[in-house]
């Protein structure tokens, strides 16, 4: 049984053109999407991991072995409406990742071990990773190796961690409220003319992050919209969400001019609907030797 791969279904499952399944192994994993993430449905990696003839009798077994678990049962699990065998859509209860991971620890099963192994490791190294953050960004690279992103396109993103990071503290230092879609979307409007909303819809992105669907060129003048504003915001000390929204404006208003100027010397908008993220998953020609 190959743990890690079920384990990498269950944290960050992949894109697909099937939403309602993911398959691992021989067995079909029904999923749906709740509240803008996938949730799982329990009966199927309750099978999936003991191999159960009745996989409710067991969930009821495990319940009652695990007094915590049981009393937090209705938190953990919301019935969703899932394809079930007869063919009509019934009322699963599904979990989502977190909750999948809990229900994990309660099964006393030997194909069950090596995910909480796995669960085990990645405790200790995000410990490892709070006494040195530099493993942080060792390992979101080696991620983006894996998903075979091109090594620009990581060079960018492990650039723009410690800008974003910079904007987030002075915002969180001069308010309080944190509501940062607000200035988010302030300042995608001022710079690409749509809220993150409308320019998820426009490169037809549905729950990933924005940033994962921009082209490089998009990503770096993400980057330099949100540098300007740190500064903006830093040199007049703004205060509040109208002095924070104007700032934001103003920041976002550089990369709107240097938007038009690369309009002008290429005469395309590097503003498009192209989606990153598909481009990344559609298959690669191999070329043939001569």
């Amino acid at each position: 049984m190959n743990a890690i791969k079920l384990c990498n279904i269950l944290w960050t499952p992949v894109m697909t053109t099937n939403k309602k399944l993911t398959i691992f192994e021989n067995s079909e994993i029904r999923r749906t999407i709740h509240n803008d993430e996938w949730r799982f449905s329990i009966e199927d990696i309750v099978l999936i991991l003991t191999n159960s003839s009745d996989p409710k009798q067991y969930i009821k077994k495990m319940r009652s072995r695990d007094g915590e678990l049981n009393i937090n049962w209705g938190t953990i699990c919301t019935p969703l409406e899932l394809l079930a065998k007869d063919g009509k859509n019934r009322k699963i209860s599904c979990v989502n990742t977190k909750g999948a991971f809990r229900v994990i620890q309660s099964i006393p099963s030997p194909r069950a071990e090596p995910l909480k192994q796995r669960l085990a490791q990645v405790g200790y190294d995000r410990i490892k990773e709070i006494e040195d953050p530099e493993l942080t960004m060792k390992r979101m690279i080696e991620t983006y190796e894996k998903k075979w992103y091109p090594q620009e396109r990581i060079d960018i993103r492990s650039r723009w961690i410690p800008v974003r990071k910079a904007l987030t503290n002075e915002r969180d230092q001069r308010w309080a409220q944190n509501n940062y879609w607000v200035l988010t979307n302030e300042i995608y409007r001022a710079y690409a003319g749509m809220s993150n909303a409308e320019w998820k819809e426009y490169k037809g992105i549905e729950r990933w992050n924005l940033r994962d669907g921009m082209t490089p060129i998009e990503l770096i003048l993400t980057m330099l919209a949100e540098q300007a504003t740190t500064d903006i915001t830093r040199t007049r000390n703004a205060q509040g969400v109208i002095e924070l929204k104007q700032a934001s404006n103003d920041g976002w208003h550089v990369a709107f001019k240097a938007r038009q100027e690369l309009i002008e010397q290429t005469w395309k908008d590097p503003i498009t609907d192209q989606n990153y993220l598909q481009e990344m998953n559609k298959p690669q020609k191999i070329k043939k030797s001569l």
